[in-house]
C-alpha cells in the first residue's frame, strides 16, 4: 500500500533532469524536455530516492505528501 503521494507541477518544470538522474526508477525525461513521474503513489522503500529528487529540483516543483496525515514532508 502506498503511503506517500507525489505532486508534480509539470508546467513549472525547467527540464534540468536532476530528478531523473537521482531517481530513475520513478522519474524520466519526456520528449518535450520536461520530467514525468512514472507513478504518484509511493511506499516507504521509494521515499528516500524520491525525496532526493524533490530536494534537487532547482524550481521546487516536486512535492511529497504523507497520505495518512495529508501533510507535506
Amino acid at each position: 500500500m502506498a503511503e506517500y503521494k507525489i505532486e508534480h507541477d509539470r508546467p513549472g518544470c525547467i527540464g534540468c533532469g536532476s530528478c531523473a538522474a537521482l531517481c530513475p526508477n520513478n522519474w524520466e525525461m519526456a520528449d518535450d524536455g520536461k520530467a514525468d513521474e512514472k507513478k504518484q503513489d509511493i511506499g516507504e522503500s521509494e521515499l528516500k530516492e524520491n525525496m532526493d529528487a524533490a530536494q534537487s529540483c532547482p524550481v521546487n516543483v516536486i512535492h511529497i505528501f504523507e497520505k495518512s496525515e495529508k501533510k507535506l514532508i
